[in-house]
């Protein structure tokens, strides 16, 4: 095994194909620590809790659909509170950090973590670290306390900031070594999580008493393993109300077009969800299944034939589909530049062709409009669903820090709670599955085709 890997996962085997993918812990690389009763004994809110502490040996297996023959395969390391804990609440020095894009929920998450450290071990001494990585080494630090934290949950974005890139490992961990830091909590997407694994790695080069843990944080949903990542609900709730206004647009013109563009740079989720919830649209493009424009089974022909059918329709694009269309144009010609000379996106470029496509039919004039609600969705506060779901994944991260563990993630896998070693969630990008029911469900829901040609049947084949 890769030493990078073998430092990030500790890989168990057990009878009948059990995998245990189990992640690293302070005691793997610093001897005798001493341990202490879990403050959780004596907390009221415990008091009529069945079972405090999760067996040592719980775990969550990755895959629950199995056959009479089927190997027990990978499992996870159950979430939830130890009876022995690592810390003690006085010498800890937690920070939390924020990286990468916006997503709804991030104010819940540092809530959450906050009044978990605070009402749960008795922690008092939380730094929010400002502006993303940078912010360890060039930004200024804010103190968290239950007070402070009490009302973010109701707002957008996250009130210690973020930003991409900014990644110095050697002065991230420089700054935590010298700040007395031993717990560091990192809210992020995959590319956060790589930096996550490095932090980890020269943090225990060093031999430092310090735990690094992270939240999954990506608003397309894209990271691998978990069911799903907080803040995907209340998109796929904020991007119904950009396709109902793009319905009523369209309901209401002659051959009236809706063109809601929603994110996702890799994987189409918020768009199939949206599709799926709305029921309203009635034709959704994604990276993860190929489409064509002209000729016969192409998108503009079904879009003709839906328009005379019904007299209008709602499309729904991700900011990542038909990547290969635009490409392949730009190389060929100016078309796929707006008029300052930039690349269009594609929405806007889907919409030009459609309007390009019925000006050479002066028989069928259209009404299209354009909506692109990506900024409103990222930033609007998390629903219920999402804000108990960050709650969960918070507090569950607490109890594992606390534990000892480092180097993991906390995720949902398969409805519970679970602690996930770095390099699965970095090994790859979460996608659509288009030959899953799911994608049928909504292909049957929007009545569109697929688009598929055989060679582009042949392609997907190669890549499942």
């Amino acid at each position: 095994m890769d030493d990078n890997i073998s430092c990030q996962m500790k890989v168990e085997t057990g009878d009948a194909g059990y995998v245990l993918e189990d992640v690293p812990h302070l005691s793997d690389y610093i001897p005798d620590l001493p341990t202490y009763p879990n403050p959780l004994r004596s907390n009221p809110a415990y008091s009529a809790v069945k079972q405090y502490f999760v067996d040592a040996d719980d775990t969550v297996p990755q895959k629950v659909v199995v056959h009479e023959d089927s190997q027990r395969g990978i499992h996870f390391r159950r979430a939830g509170p130890r009876q022995r804990v690592y810390f003690t609440p006085y010498e800890v020095h937690a920070a939390i950090v924020t990286c990468g894009g916006l997503c709804p929920g991030l104010n819940t998450v540092i809530r959450e973590i906050v009044c978990a450290l605070y009402h749960m071990y008795g922690v008092t001494n939380v730094l929010g670290i400002c502006g993303g990585y940078r912010g360890f080494y060039s930004k200024n630090t804010i103190t968290l306390t239950p007070k402070v934290v009490n009302d973010i949950h109701k707002l957008g974005g996250t009130i210690i900031g973020t930003s991409r890139g900014g990644h110095d490992t050697s002065k991230i961990v420089d700054s935590i070594q010298d700040r007395g830091i031993n717990q560091v909590y990192i809210i992020g997407g995959d590319g956060t999580h790589r930096g996550a694994a490095v932090i980890y790695q020269e943090v225990r080069r060093r031999g430092l008493k310090a735990v690094v843990a992270g939240l999954p944080k990506t608003i397309d949903n894209d990271i691998p393993v978990i069911d799903k990542s907080f803040g995907f609900d209340t998109a796929v709730e904020e991007a119904q109300r950009a396709i109902n206004a793009a319905h009523m647009e369209a309901e209401s013109a002659e051959n009236g077009i809706g063109v809601v563009k929603l994110m996702g740079h890799y994987s189409g989720f918020i768009a199939m969800y949206a599709t799926l919830a709305s029921r309203d649209v009635d034709l959704c493009l994604i990276r993860e299944s190929p489409f064509f424009l002209e000729g016969e089974g192409g998108l503009l022909e079904y879009v003709e034939k839906r328009l005379k059918e019904n007299g209008h329709m709602v499309i729904v694009v991700i900011e990542g589909a038909g990547k290969e269309l635009l490409a392949a144009e730009s190389l060929n010609s100016s078309s796929a530049l707006d008029a300052s000379g930039k690349k269009l996106d594609i929405g806007l470029w889907i919409s030009h062709k459609i309007k390009a496509h019925f000006a050479r039919q002066s028989s069928m004039p259209i009404t299209l409009k354009y909506i692109d609600p990506s900024y409103m969705i990222c930033t609007v506060p998390s629903n219920a669903s999402d804000n108990v779901y960050c709650t969960l994944l918070a507090q569950s991260c607490v109890h594992g820090v606390m534990a000892g563990y480092t180097g993991f993630t906390s995720g949902l896998v398969n409805g519970r709670q679970t602690y996930i070693p770095f390099n699965r969630i970095t090994e790859k990008q979460n996608k659509v599955v288009i030959k899953d029911r799911m994608w049928a469900s909504l292909l049957l829901s929007t009545n569109q085709p697929s688009f598929l040609r055989p060679k582009d049947i042949i392609e997907v084949q190669k890549q499942e």
